[in-house]
């Protein structure tokens, strides 16, 4: 069997999945920005890190509490 490279891998299991999408970018955001990783792993790419965390099932999107709008 051929190995996939990750853009591979990211686009037959995102597949045009808005929801996926969303969960990765969401989940890359929070790595970027320091949150530590679901899973055991020396990779330090936020991409691959988050695809692996989605592969297993470890995360989920969860929409953003929505911010109130100010009455004028």
């Amino acid at each position: 069997m051929e190995q996939q490279t990750l853009p591979q891998r990211l686009q037959k299991s995102v597949c045009g999945s808005f929801h996926k999408t969303a969960l990765l970018q969401k989940r890359v955001r929070e790595l970027i920005r320091g949150a530590s990783p679901l899973i055991e792993t020396r990779e330090e790419n936020p991409i691959r890190i988050a695809f692996l965390e989605m592969e297993r099932g470890l995360i989920e999107l969860i929409p953003d509490e929505e911010t109130p709008t100010a009455s004028l």
